[in-house]
């Protein structure tokens, strides 16, 4: 397999009925932005209908009423068309194993697969931005001072913004360990490394690169 960097991938976040696919929830938004050599780009947005009506709290939650999705395309349509959009991307969220669940789930139903694979701005944030109060997306971008124009717990926003913070994470480690070229791989290994022992993972990566 080809080295994929870190800085080229899909960020997504989906909006849901409930936390559980298992228990039947289903998605009812997906937002996405693409990300090729660190810089923010094409993006992908969708209501869809799940064929039931969400409840009260979840219509506050997000915004999305509704009447709202009475006019969207249904789940089937717009996964397909996501699916299409994804192409052989890896892919990135906060909370990762959450959107992770939902994707497959919803992929399921169309008998649809993705290639790429995931990685998690949480646990990564979690290891390398270890001074903030809480790693919520929302504490992060205001930690931050990260800039951005929507609400919260819609699909686009919520991926526009993991991607400004996973870039911000990025620049981080080539500025506190001079690396440059930074491996999607790497990212997935200090999302599983005990925090105490990141230091020392990227001190190492970084000696057995200046040894080739």
């Amino acid at each position: 397999m080809a080295h994929k960097s870190a800085n080229s991938l899909v960020v997504l976040d989906f909006e849901t009925t409930g936390l559980s696919p298992d228990k039947g929830d289903r998605a009812i938004e997906i937002g996405a932005v693409r990300i090729v050599d660190g810089v923010i780009g094409e993006q992908f947005q969708a209501l869809m209908n799940p064929g039931r009506r969400v409840s009260p709290f979840i219509e506050d939650y997000t915004g999305i009423s509704n009447e709202m999705l009475a006019q969207a395309a249904p789940c089937s349509q717009v996964m397909n068309e996501f699916c299409d959009f994804i192409g052989d991307d890896n892919l990135l969220a906060h909370n990762a194993s959450f959107d992770q669940k939902f994707l497959e789930h919803e992929l399921g139903f169309i008998n649809r697969h993705y290639s790429g694979e995931f990685t998690c701005s949480l646990l990564a944030a979690r290891r390398l931005i270890t001074d903030a109060p809480s790693h919520s997306l929302g504490n992060l971008v205001k930690h931050q001072e990260l800039a951005g124009d929507g609400s919260f717990h819609r699909a686009l926003f919520d991926a526009q913004m993991t991607a400004k913070l996973w870039l911000v994470i990025l620049d981080k480690i080539k500025s506190n360990y001079h690396i440059q070229d930074i491996p999607f791989a790497l990212m997935q290994q200090i999302s599983c490394t005990p925090k105490k022992q990141v230091a020392s993972l990227l001190q190492d990566y970084n000696l057995q690169q200046c040894s080739f």
